[in-house]
């Protein structure tokens, strides 16, 4: 029996508008990996936008970007805590002055990687 070919999940029919920057994206994933740890299964299209992308493109991008050197572990890092601190209840949160800067630090390497993929406008 011959295996059958990967076909991509079709990018939905409906009008895909990109995230501002990559804070709005980082927090979209982060939302959507907490909606996962709740059991839910997101997509592009449930929230009041649709996205030009599924969560794990943005992860990928991230990883992708730490596997190169581009984000140093500490920025990976700040990334998840942060991202999960503000996509969270506590979304009014202080950061500390040093993952604050990390946080920042991170956002501007993953912001081009993301405008090549047509995530960030």
């Amino acid at each position: 029996m011959g295996r059958t070919s990967f076909q991509p999940r079709p990018l939905q029919s409906l009008h895909t508008e990109p995230f501002v920057d990559a804070e709005e994206a980082w927090l979209w994933y982060s939302h959507c990996q907490l909606a996962r740890l709740a059991g839910c299964r997101p997509r592009p299209d449930m929230g009041d936008v649709a996205r030009p992308c599924d969560p794990d493109d943005i992860h990928r991008v991230a990883m992708a970007l730490a596997r190169r050197g581009i984000l140093l572990p500490p920025h990976v890092r700040a990334l998840a805590e942060t991202g999960i601190l503000l996509a969270g209840a506590a979304a009014s949160v202080s950061l500390p002055t040093l993952q604050h800067r990390l946080w920042t630090e991170a956002l501007q390497r993953l912001e081009p990687a993301l405008q090549a993929k047509g995530i960030v406008a």
